[in-house]
């Protein structure tokens, strides 16, 4: 039984670690326009902040520095990949007090229901994280198969260091931010999700 539960605790931690290093990370949403080798592009989004690269090594990140010009659905996500770290944070410490070999946590009866918390407050952890990670996946996808959403069909040039990373801009007839290079190559190669 000692085995069984260094290993869930072992699984649960490397969760949690896993869904901390997921909600720092900026590659949520990953765009790449590479007509040449030397001018390959890449646009990193992610909840926090929004990175643009190139092949030749220059690389600049913006941070969302309010709360209110952030969309709706990252600022979802954001609440619910807090919500799962937390959930995850507190589900370790439930499952190391819970463990037989520990001497804290009192008797054995009270340990078997710490472990059985840790487990049920895992799951609420990973439930979190997965609607995270589903209402991410599918506002990507609707995007992708938006007619009138142009930075997912079509090239685009920078404007200035300023609107680098303005990259979720629609197109509404208006020039913005983004200005199609090429409107006829709409599914190319490097067309996808």
């Amino acid at each position: 039984m000692s085995r069984a539960q260094i290993s869930a605790l072992v699984f649960g931690v490397g969760g949690f670690g896993a869904l901390v290093a997921a909600t720092a990370s900026n590659e949520w949403k990953v765009t790449t326009r590479a007509s040449s080798v030397i001018t390959a592009t890449w646009v990193y989004q992610g909840l926090w902040m929004n990175c643009a690269g190139n092949a030749l090594g220059s690389f600049h990140c913006r941070p969302h520095f309010t709360i209110f010009k952030v969309e709706g659905y990252i600022q979802a996500c954001r609440g619910l990949m807090i919500a799962a770290v937390s959930l995850g944070f507190f589900g370790s410490i439930f499952a190391l007090f819970g463990m037989k070999c520990t001497k804290v946590g009192g008797s054995d009866k009270a340990k078997a229901k710490m472990a059985c918390l840790a487990g049920i407050v895992f799951i609420l952890s990973g439930l979190c994280s997965m609607t995270s990670c589903s209402l991410y996946a599918n506002k990507i996808t609707s995007e992708f198969f938006d007619p009138y959403y142009v930075e997912q069909k079509m090239g685009y040039v920078y404007n200035g260091a300023t609107s680098v990373l303005s990259s979720r801009t629609k197109y509404h007839g208006g020039e913005g931010d983004l200005k199609p290079t090429n409107p006829s190559k709409q599914f190319d190669k490097n067309a996808y999700v």
